[in-house]
């Protein structure tokens, strides 16, 4: 049964699921749909065209869907859309997109820790956490299964790779490449990010398949193009290094050396 407590404000139109949980002082949209076992717990604000998914807890102060702070907005229609069993805690930000249509996505399994912001036009993949205080400007992407240390600062148009984490205070202007472990203002690879790999359950083949590739990439004295050429020749392929190549291919900022 839905709960909506009596000092909650509920636009005309919004969507809310079975088993829903509207805490008091939060206030809804019109366009807001709300999945089924959701909970806001207190003095949530959900505005814009924002859907988020089931079961997912958003502590209080959280702010999602609110406009886009980047000065090219022209108040066309955007979008925030947010995953299935997401946490988001207190004074938390997702902002909308910029142009119009343009989508804001969290993926499922995430954790928002408090005052994390997400910024217009990021992709986060699912299972990511972002640690207090973590910020993304615009149209970052991070990919599955990565972790983004407290007050780190992501560059716009970067990209976060999978199962990549990313040190507190680390100031971020280039893509990081998946698997690796990234520190430091500005930041290095420092190396492959060996735990969270056995954590995530990563074969043994792989993990050390993944350090060669690093040793090639950081410890040869080899430009990025030669390192991957050296890795196509030389290395036995598998899901991971597929990943890690295909990601370094695709990269315009270039990647965190």
């Amino acid at each position: 049964m839905t709960e909506v407590h009596a000092t909650a404000i509920i636009g005309d139109g919004a969507q809310l699921g079975e088993g829903v949980e509207v805490g008091p002082y939060c206030v809804i949209g019109k366009n807001v749909k709300i999945g089924d076992g959701t909970q806001l717990m207190s003095h949530v604000v959900m505005d814009g065209h924002t859907t988020i998914g089931s079961g997912c807890k958003v502590s209080p102060f959280a702010c999602l869907g609110g406009a886009t702070q980047d000065l090219k907005y022209k108040g066309d229609v955007t979008f925030v859309e947010i995953g299935d069993n997401t946490t988001i805690r207190e004074n938390v930000t997702i902002n909308s997109g910029t142009n119009e249509g343009e989508v804001t996505r969290v993926g499922s399994g995430c954790l928002l820790m408090a005052y994390s912001h997400v910024a217009h036009a990021c992709r986060l993949g699912d299972e990511v956490i972002m640690a207090n205080c973590a910020t993304l400007a615009g149209d970052v992407h991070v990919d599955d299964q990565a972790i983004l240390g407290g007050l780190c600062a992501v560059h716009q148009f970067t990209r976060i790779g999978r199962m990549c984490i990313v040190g507190g205070c680390t100031k971020v202007s280039q893509d990081c490449p998946p698997f690796m472990m990234i520190d430091g203002n500005p930041a290095a690879t420092r190396g492959l990010n060996s735990i969270g790999l056995k954590r995530r359950g990563v074969n043994e083949k792989a993990r050390k398949l993944l350090k060669e590739a690093y040793r090639f990439l950081y410890r040869k004295n080899l430009s990025t193009s030669q390192a991957l050429a050296v890795m196509k020749e030389r290395l036995e392929r598998c899901e991971e290094i597929d990943d890690l190549m295909k990601f370094i291919e695709k990269s315009e900022r270039g990647i965190v050396k």
